[in-house]
């Protein structure tokens, strides 16, 4: 797969409703009403964007992931794709945030990462729209990570994230509720919840590609 290829595939659009953890709920449940469902929303207000890494190694693409710190006080100790909030520096653009932020908390610099496309928005249970920005970058090229923010930075095969035989959805309860979410395992590690959903977006985009 080229990034060529990758590009045409974004530039066919994207679906302007958007994926979240509502919309997941309501699909698994068929439209009935789970214990805890009500607190999930898709009302939001918070625009925030991240970047999915596409690394461009010889052997085959890679997606760049973080591992959060354990005090952050969102998603603490999740797997995540760097990003963060929508600022009054990037006006209005979200690719700008998402090499921004890509930037500060793993040092990659913004120059080395090409801008292919976008996914659709996802829209957490915690109150963010979130703008996936895709990119690519080929290596070499150094992280140094924010130590407050980032536990770790790893790198997975980009076929492994878009084969559907390694999306899952599983039940995980938050703030005593149980709610479904995608679930990707790699390597003791397990990618869930905003995350998962964004590769599956990829994944569903990709196809054939």
């Amino acid at each position: 797969m080229s990034r060529d290829a990758i590009a045409r595939r974004l530039a066919e659009g994207y679906d302007p409703l958007g994926r979240s953890d509502a919309a997941l709920d309501a699909m698994v449940s068929g439209g009935a009403v789970r214990p805890g469902r009500a607190a999930v929303s898709d009302r939001a207000s918070r625009p925030a964007a991240v970047l999915v890494p596409l690394v461009e190694h010889a052997s085959g693409m890679t997606v760049l992931l973080t591992q959060r710190t354990d005090h952050l006080y969102h998603h603490p100790g999740q797997i995540s794709f760097p990003g963060g909030r929508l600022e009054e520096c990037d006006e209005g653009d979200f690719a700008v945030c998402a090499l921004r932020e890509t930037e500060e908390e793993v040092g990659l610099p913004r120059d080395l990462v090409a801008v292919l496309g976008r996914l659709d928005d996802y829209v957490t249970g915690t109150g963010f729209v979130v703008t996936p920005v895709v990119g690519i970058l080929a290596p070499p090229f150094a992280v140094t990570p924010d130590p407050f923010e980032v536990a770790e930075v790893f790198e997975v095969p980009l076929a492994f994230l878009l084969d559907p035989a390694n999306h899952a959805l599983v039940d995980r309860v938050v703030e005593g509720r149980a709610r479904p979410f995608w679930s990707i395992a790699w390597e003791g590690r397990t990618i869930w919840g905003a995350t998962a959903g964004i590769l599956v977006n990829l994944a569903d985009r990709l196809r054939d590609a």
